[in-house]
C-alpha cells in the first residue's frame, strides 16, 4: 500500500455554464510548504482578475508536489448526464484526481448539497479513506483553505484557456455562463438561423433547451399566419 503524503485541495471550474467544459483541479502539497499558499495570497479564484490570477498559477505551480487537472467537455456532459447526474461526475473526477494524489489530508469544494455525503463518496471511491485519510468536504472551501484556493486558481486558469481558443473557432460568445447577454445571444441566434449547435454547448442544459422551445414556439406562430 503506497504511503499516504502531504495536503491536497480539490475544486473545479465551470460547473454552471452553458457553453465549454467543467476543469477540476487536484493540488498536492508538502505538508511543511503550506504556508507558502497564504503568503503567496491564494484566494478563491473568484475574487481575483484575471491578470492576477495568471500571476499565482505559476507562483502555485512553484510550491506544489504534485498538480492533477481533468477536463469534463460540454459534450461528455451531455453524454453522462443521460445516465448520471452532475454531481457524480465531479464525484468520479475528483475520486480519479485523490487517488493520484494520496494525501494524508484532502480539502474538497463539496458539489453535493450534503457536504459530509460528498467527501465519503470520494473518500470511498479513491481508496484513500481506507487508508486512514483525513477528508475535509465543505461548501465554499474554496474561500476557506488556501490549498482549495490554489486548486480554485489553476481550474479557473485552465477552463480560461479553452474558452480563449473557442472564440478563436467560434466567435466570441462571452464567458459560456447562462447569466451573459453575449452568451445567450450566441446560442440564440445559431438556433434561430437554424444552425447545428457545435459541441461546445451543453445541449442538456435547461437554459439551452429553454431558448430551443422558444424559438421553435415563435416559428411556429409565424408559420400560422
Amino acid at each position: 500500500m503506497t504511503k499516504l503524503h502531504g495536503i491536497a485541495g480539490i475544486d473545479e471550474a465551470g460547473r454552471g455554464p452553458m457553453i465549454g467544459p467543467m476543469v477540476i483541479c487536484g493540488i498536492l502539497v508538502d505538508s511543511d510548504r503550506l504556508h507558502e499558499l497564504v503568503e503567496i495570497g491564494a484566494k478563491d479564484s473568484k475574487i481575483l482578475t484575471h491578470k492576477r490570477r495568471l500571476i499565482l498559477k505559476e507562483k502555485i505551480e512553484k510550491v506544489a508536489a504534485k498538480i492533477e487537472i481533468r477536463t469534463v467537455s460540454a459534450a461528455d456532459i451531455d453524454r453522462l448526464r443521460k445516465r448520471t447526474t452532475l454531481n457524480e461526475i465531479e464525484v468520479e473526477e475528483f475520486a480519479s484526481i485523490a487517488k493520484v494524489l494520496n494525501p494524508k489530508e484532502i480539502y474538497l469544494d463539496a458539489a453535493d448539497v450534503i457536504a459530509e455525503r460528498f467527501g465519503t463518496k470520494i473518500g470511498e471511491l479513491s481508496g484513500i479513506a481506507a487508508k486512514g485519510a483525513i477528508i475535509v468536504s465543505e461548501h465554499k472551501a474554496d474561500s476557506k483553505y488556501p490549498i482549495v484556493s490554489a486548486a480554485s486558481i489553476i481550474a479557473k486558469v485552465e477552463r480560461d484557456y479553452a474558452i480563449e481558443n473557442f472564440h478563436k473557432k467560434y466567435g466570441d460568445f462571452g464567458s459560456g455562463y447562462p447569466n451573459d447577454p453575449k452568451t445567450v445571444k450566441f446560442v440564440r441566434n445559431l438556433i434561430r438561423n437554424g444552425e447545428k449547435l457545435p459541441p461546445i454547448i451543453r445541449k442538456s442544459w435547461k437554459s439551452v433547451t429553454r431558448m430551443i422551445d422558444e424559438e421553435s414556439t415563435d416559428q411556429t406562430k409565424l408559420d400560422s399566419f
